[in-house]
């Protein structure tokens, strides 16, 4: 195929936008896939996906295309996820591409990550083609939207497409754009072969499928080729592309998109953002790599049986293959054993995780709370930085503690700016801004503690704004804060799985909700369970999960009293004594319900 007729492209939009559904209708239009092996949310082929309705990978996939002006087209394709947690995929795919699709609801306009994934393609310098979809929705008001488009991207609005994906109304003028305004690759098939690996999979039979777009060069089966970051050398035993089915072919060149597979059995040999080249034709230096992303949620996940720990290991592995944002690294605790400290980008990207673990590899797993990386600016002047409650120092020897910031845009209807300014307060919110984009969309922006945010933040504003609310944050570093650490101690023994650090003015509150919630949720025993949550040495609540009650006496029929007190003391002496060595088996559900202690 001449280099001029190959497009790539990506589909970025806000979540639940139609970015899953254009890509259904593109593959539909081109005939890419058989009528009969079509369903909806094709390149969504994870289950998680198609029952959440939501994309979590990016999805490449190559199209034919025969265009109006007569000329035959290569169309590779990136499907994107849209969620903020998933934004790393985004970045990830538009390395690989020379333009993008942004997709904008004609009812709901400009959102949150919206803006934030135009900012991601800028950076990429992309040729970007505006497209609003859902234009035959009952509420939709392209014209409105355009304006937004214009006043908030500064995008033409003589360029934007309208288009229904569910229609598939637009189609053909989507695919007209793509081929007319976004350049073909650049690169040199006779150089030196230099190709980016964006993505990655484990097959059982061929070991580490990987996903490459080549910058120049070409790619042949039997070649011998290198990864530059870790120098080994394998064999090519197929190349192919994805259509969207793996499909063998002889021969990958500069500006095309595919996938290789050497027989690479370890997952750990394999990094997204490495660049391959032929082992005796080396190119003389490496293509730009990933930036690291800096995890922002930690929580630990350990089996339930510890004799799963080499299967969770096995697992872990290979998932941080096709999600290189996860990072994970050994812990082990007192109360369950042996198991992995994980940084995510956020608690739907830790849910994802969980779920994928426990499907996938049929895993038993226990999540710990979770929590943010914490700064501990110590007495004698170093600093150390601390992601699990149960390392933190002495607190003689802490001088300050300071956790991490982020600046928040909140974009929302202004009917319910008041219920959520107020929510912003109470999250320890500090007001920066207030812009009307539009009659019908505020964007407010608030700097907050990371923590506060983590967990149900999203979920809230959502429910506050009827669903039209959206979040999009940056880290702005660490700062000072008044924030202490609540131990949580079953029977005098701390668990610390359910360590947190949190506020000072809120930590009594929480220490006492999370002793009742566990009062509620920690089966009872026979004999009585104390639940504790201490500050330092200060204990701040208590609650006693009851004994179960067995009758001794039931036997006795009348006689001395002596013989029935005789009984009660014998019980009593065997309850304490089961106090000392008994062990209580705290729930999963327990775990979860530490999340969400308001």
């Amino acid at each position: 195929m001449i280099q001029d007729h190959i497009r790539n492209f990506s589909i970025i939009a806000h979540i639940d936008h139609g970015k899953s559904t254009l890509a259904d209708r593109i593959l539909e239009h081109t005939g890419a896939i058989d009528s009969r092996t079509f369903h909806n949310q094709l390149l969504d082929d994870m289950d998680l996906e198609q029952e959440r309705g939501i994309t979590i990978k990016a999805s490449a996939v190559k199209i034919k295309y025969h265009s109006k002006n007569g000329k035959d087209y290569i169309l590779n394709l990136i499907d994107t996820p849209g969620h903020v947690d998933f934004a790393f995929e985004v970045s990830k795919s538009l390395r690989a591409c020379e333009g993008c699709l942004l997709l904008v609801d004609a009812a709901q306009g400009v959102e949150a990550q919206t803006v934030a994934n135009l900012y991601l393609a800028i950076e990429n310098n992309l040729e970007i083609i505006p497209v609003i979809n859902k234009i035959d929705l009952s509420n939709a008001d392209p014209e409105r939207v355009k304006k937004q488009i214009h006043k908030i991207l500064g995008i033409d609005e003589k360029e934007i497409v309208l288009a229904s994906a569910k229609m598939g109304i637009g189609i053909d003028e989507i695919l007209e754009s793509v081929v007319e305004r976004i350049p073909p690759p650049k690169g040199d098939p006779s150089a030196p072969l230099q190709a980016l690996i964006f993505d990655s999979n484990y097959n059982v039979y061929q070991g580490v499928i990987v996903h490459v777009r080549l910058f120049n060069g070409e790619l042949r089966q039997g070649m011998k080729v290198q990864l530059m970051n870790t120098g080994n050398v394998y064999d090519v035993l197929e190349v192919g592309v994805l259509v969207p089915k793996p499909l063998k072919c002889d021969a990958l060149y500069a500006g095309e998109v595919g996938y290789i597979a050497c027989n690479i059995r370890s997952a750990r040999e394999v990094e997204n953002g490495d660049t391959v080249t032929d082992a005796l034709n080396p190119c003389h230096e490496a293509l730009p790599g990933y930036k690291k992303v800096q995890p922002l949620v930690f929580a630990g996940i350990y089996p339930v049986n510890s004799k799963d720990f080499e299967t969770l290991k096995d697992a872990m592995e290979k998932l941080s293959l096709s999600d290189s944002s996860f990072v994970f690294e050994v812990e082990s605790s007192a109360s369950i054993g042996f198991g992995y400290r994980c940084g995510f980008l956020g608690l739907l990207h830790m849910e994802i995780v969980q779920e994928r673990l426990e499907r996938e590899y049929g895993l038993n797993l226990v999540i710990t709370t979770p929590s943010v990386v914490y700064k501990i600016r110590k007495t004698k002047g170093d600093v150390v930085e601390i992601e699990n409650p149960s390392k933190m120092p002495d607190p003689t020897h802490i001088e300050a503690i300071l956790e991490p910031f982020v600046e928040a845009r909140i974009l929302i209807p202004p009917a319910c700016m008041g219920a959520i300014l107020e929510l912003c307060e109470q999250r320890r919110g500090t007001y920066i801004s207030t812009e009307y984009t539009s009659e019908e969309l505020v964007r407010i922006v608030y700097e907050f503690p990371l923590a506060e945010i983590i967990v149900d933040f999203y979920d809230r504003i959502k429910s506050l704004s009827k669903g039209y609310g959206s979040l999009d944050y940056d880290l702005k570093g660490h700062r000072e804060s008044n924030l202490v650490k609540i131990d949580i101690l079953i029977n005098n023994e701390i668990c610390d799985s359910f360590s947190f650090i949190t506020h000072g003015e809120k930590a009594a509150i929480k220490g006492r909700l999370l002793c009742e919630k566990l009062k509620e949720l920690i089966p009872r025993q026979m004999f009585e369970v104390a639940i504790q949550a201490a500050i330092g040495g200060k204990v701040v609540a208590r609650e006693n999960v009851k004994p179960m009650g067995k009758n001794v006496t039931a036997k006795c029929y009348g006689g001395d009293i002596s013989r029935k007190r005789k009984l009660w003391e014998k019980q009593k002496e065997g309850k304490k004594r089961m106090k000392q060595f008994g062990r209580v088996e705290i729930p999963q559900e327990a775990f979860l319900a530490a999340l969400k202690v308001e």
